[in-house]
């Protein structure tokens, strides 16, 4: 039986103002450029406008900011949108907020234009004495080569694509035929299918076969597996050699280029810097932070559209109305984006104020073990904002210290208690982790057990498989590994 119930319900809704900031929040520098310019390109009321000396400066403009006042104000959810309106001669709102003189030379991204790899292997192939098929198939197989140029594809499945793409009826031993004639180009290695085979193509195109590259040849073709898990006891043992000669082997084979397609394509791939988001410099013992959007446009409301708005809203007619509401439409739409922009300014700067305080003694100092235990609830506490507020903050944004560019959610990091009871973060003890395995002998490095005593001994009761998983995040492979002869 249906019924009608009357019911009240208290729901939380978030604006489409407040959506957009939480969206603006998560850009990291560069990507909030080409959000701009994608925002102009909808928005005609959002134009790019050039400050004039008459017009007032933004708060954000070289500013170097310190302690935060933490009022209401700054940590409501909503937020007023101020009119922005200029006139021809009028005032554009500036958005530009950073540390960096205007005499400073700029530095743009840079990119290299050259040739691509497989356009220096099809030069290559171009002076080889081949029929027109057999280049055409050639061509092929370069064209499925890998960045580290390796060819990583069953020939099988490659004389079944050429059927069908080049209508060429070819075989598998035809194109392992037409390989070896690509494994003849330049750099060595090329064209080979595994690592073995790049190696012992290399080992023996050397001009000189000296009795070290032949045990290096034998090494890699016959004890490959012993050698990529460093029982050099084993290798040694099967060549009848003593260790100063098998150290010599092995610097032979460690020589080569394991990766001989990125040699050749160094000097033509893109390269992109990392653009910090936040500077933070060191004053004579006073950290002053910047917030970098140097190669953002300055952004105003369009002062045409809003002479149009005046214009249309003045008159009854249906078709006049209908484009006002438009042109309304628009003009909201930017003066939103503008205001967004600058909360999310400040937002930034409140939000990496709070982590540079926090951390002060790290970033006077670069010491690691400076560190202190931080967790997003923390900084959330400190701002009064949603911890969901400081996760988009710290997602993939970079800071510029005087100790390097750093990713800001690396600060981030859990705490553990030592046996005099202080709370240390896990950053720090990966720190003498890694300070203990750089200074272990090679010849005999520390285990994790050996680890962990060793830490135990420094007052840090971390277990094994702790250790395991922290050498594991720092990219540190096991002892058996590290060892060398």
């Amino acid at each position: 039986m249906l019924r009608q119930v009357q019911t009240q319900k208290l729901l939380q809704k978030l604006s489409p103002q407040q959506i957009q900031l939480m969206k603006l929040l998560q850009l990291p520098t560069i990507a909030l450029e080409q959000r701009i310019k994608e925002e102009m390109e909808i928005n005609p009321a959002l134009e790019e406008g050039a400050e004039t000396d008459d017009e007032p400066k933004d708060e954000f403009e070289n500013e170097e900011f310190e302690d935060a006042p933490q009022d209401e104000e700054h940590n409501r959810d909503d937020f007023a949108l101020t009119d922005y309106m200029d006139d021809d001669e009028g005032a554009s709102y500036k958005l530009k907020a950073n540390n960096i003189s205007p005499d400073e030379e700029r530095k743009e991204i840079p990119f290299s234009v050259g040739l691509t790899f497989q356009d220096m292997l099809e030069s290559q192939l171009g002076m080889k004495a081949l029929d027109d098929r057999e280049y055409q198939i050639a061509n092929y197989l370069i064209g499925n080569l890998d960045d580290d140029g390796y060819l990583r594809r069953d020939l099988g499945s490659i004389v079944d694509d050429i059927a069908f793409s080049q209508n060429i009826t070819t075989t598998e031993e035809e194109l392992l035929e037409l390989l070896k004639v690509i494994q003849d180009f330049d750099p060595a290695g090329v064209g080979a299918r595994d690592l073995q085979e790049c190696l012992l193509i290399q080992l023996r195109r050397k001009e000189v076969q000296t009795q070290i590259v032949e045990l290096a040849t034998e090494v890699v073709e016959k004890q490959m597996d012993e050698f990529s898990k460093k029982h050099y006891d084993k290798i040694s043992k099967k060549l009848e050699i003593d260790d100063e000669l098998l150290k010599e082997v092995i610097q032979e084979i460690l020589k080569l280029n394991p990766r001989p397609g990125n040699s050749m394509a160094d000097g033509q791939k893109s390269y992109q810097q990392v653009i910090p988001d936040f500077t933070i410099t060191n004053d004579d013992g006073e950290l002053l932070l910047g917030l970098n959007s140097r190669n953002a446009p300055d952004l105003k409301v369009s002062a045409e559209y809003n002479k149009m708005f005046e214009e249309y809203s003045k008159t009854k007619d249906k078709a006049n109305k209908e484009a006002s509401m438009f042109i309304k439409q628009k003009l909201d739409g930017a003066r939103w984006f503008i205001d967004a922009i600058q909360q999310r300014n400040q937002t930034l700067l409140f939000t990496m104020n709070a982590i540079m305080e926090y951390q002060r003694d790290y970033f006077l100092t670069g010491d690691e073990t400076q560190l202190k235990p931080m967790i997003l609830k923390d900084i959330a506490e400190k701002v009064l904002l949603d911890i969901s507020t400081i996760s988009r903050v710290a997602n993939s944004k970079y800071v510029q210290t005087p100790f390097g560019t750093f990713l800001l959610k690396t600060f981030f990091s859990e705490s553990l208690s030592t046996d005099s009871g202080e709370e240390v973060s896990t950053r720090e003890v990966k720190k003498i982790l890694e300070d203990c395995i750089g200074a272990e002998s090679k010849k005999k490095p520390l285990t994790d057990d050996k680890l962990a005593k060793i830490l135990k001994e420094k007052g840090y009761n971390i277990a094994r498989r702790t250790i395991a998983k922290y050498r594991e995040q720092l990219d540190i492979p096991v002892a058996r590994l590290r060892k060398e002869l």
